[in-house]
């Protein structure tokens, strides 16, 4: 769920280069929700414990569930060459799997033997118990939420679908209305908050800088919800979770808890 920062925000401190954030100043502003925020959010591990495993791999979400305080797991899909729902963030093998080529020109099988799961191998091993962040990398249609309705039932229970891609969660709404979708956006600036209440969405899952009490009065006036991403300070999950954020996509520091 990342997008190369932009420089620094006009509502928060610089990003990273990664979008994870350094450190966050306390104090900067209140409103009634951080009062009021009494349920801690998920924690959720971003493409799995990739300290102990490849991201996005098998091995990297059991360790994850296996952190104490983790509630979930934040994943990638995009599709094979036979359009079948795979679990990989980049469209390209060459970072994670050190291979040349594009995912779409490789078959489901061919990409399980590198380790690049299909989300039906995913779905059979994590537990019910682990809430799922399943962020669309494009439009997959009907095997995505075939795949997704086999595992967590006709309402997608503790999960959402997640998507920078307003077509891809307009088609995810049209084939399953009742299911929880976020938008994933870079601010929780008016023109985002239209877009995602005009999609349907439950919420938005906005960069972490730019989520403060202003933005979070905002989503909550138009009765939606705001998860946030990726954040490694414990501090700064925190901050988000008094300003009362339902998830936090979260590594390194953060998923320790």
């Amino acid at each position: 769920m990342l997008v190369p920062a932009q420089g620094p925000r006009r509502n928060g401190p610089r990003a990273r280069a990664d979008g994870s954030d350094p450190a966050y100043p306390t104090g900067q502003g209140s409103s009634r929700w951080e009062a009021a925020a009494s349920t801690p959010p998920l924690r959720l591990a971003h493409r799995g414990d990739h300290r102990r495993a490849p991201e996005n791999t098998l091995a990297a979400f059991l360790a994850a569930l296996d952190v104490p305080g983790c509630d979930g797991l934040e994943f990638d899909v995009r599709a094979s060459r036979e359009g079948m729902p795979v679990v990989l963030h980049d469209a390209t093998l060459e970072r994670v799997q050190g291979l040349p080529g594009r995912a779409a020109e490789w078959s489901a099988s061919e990409l399980a033997a590198v380790g690049v799961p299909t989300l039906a191998a995913v779905l059979a091993v994590v537990p019910p118990r682990a809430f799922l962040d399943i962020e669309l990398k494009e439009d997959l249609g009907a095997p995505f939420v075939d795949s997704l309705r086999a595992a967590r039932g006709p309402d997608l229970a503790g999960a959402v679908v997640s998507s920078f891609d307003a077509p891809a969660l307009a088609r995810v709404r049209a084939l399953a209305p009742s299911w929880r979708c976020w938008l994933n956006a870079e601010d929780l600036l008016p023109p985002t908050l239209d877009l995602a209440r005009g999609l349907g969405c439950a919420g938005v899952a906005a960069r972490w800088t730019a989520v403060d009490a202003r933005g979070m009065d905002r989503a909550r006036a138009l009765g939606l919800e705001v998860a946030a991403w990726t954040v490694r300070r414990r501090a700064t999950f925190g901050r988000l979770a008094r300003l009362g954020a339902v998830a936090v996509c979260v590594e390194g520091a953060a998923l320790a808890g």
